[in-house]
């Protein structure tokens, strides 16, 4: 994965608009960590069609939610299909794999407490 844009995360009561965090590249899965602490943290993602993360678990609930795009996220091996606006919980200890159908952009909210 690539960073994009300026590796600087967020500061106190800065507005942004959040889907020009990260830009598109062809052929790659791009990410931006903004904002990170000991509870969690939360990264913008830019996915190319087609490409995806392969399944894997890790030992936190994480929430994404879909800026625009549309993608195939399998949770447990039961696939399910979102598009910008819509969001998913990922469980904890729950395999889960996601693949762009369309380039996808999406934030990933890591609770880790």
């Amino acid at each position: 994965m690539e960073q994009n844009k300026s590796d600087a995360r967020l500061q106190p009561a800065q507005v942004v608009e959040i889907a020009g965090l990260v830009d598109y590249q062809n052929g790659s899965v791009v990410a931006r960590e903004i904002f990170k602490m000991p509870t969690g943290s939360v990264t913008i993602f830019a996915f190319d069609e087609g490409k995806g993360m392969s399944e894997h678990t890790v030992p936190f609930d994480a929430l994404v939610h879909m800026l625009e795009g549309e993608a195939q996220i399998s949770i447990a091996g039961q696939p399910h299909r979102l598009q910008g606006g819509e969001m998913i919980l990922l469980p904890a200890n729950q395999p889960h794999a996601l693949k762009a159908l369309k380039r996808f952009k999406m934030i990933l909210i890591k609770i880790r407490s």
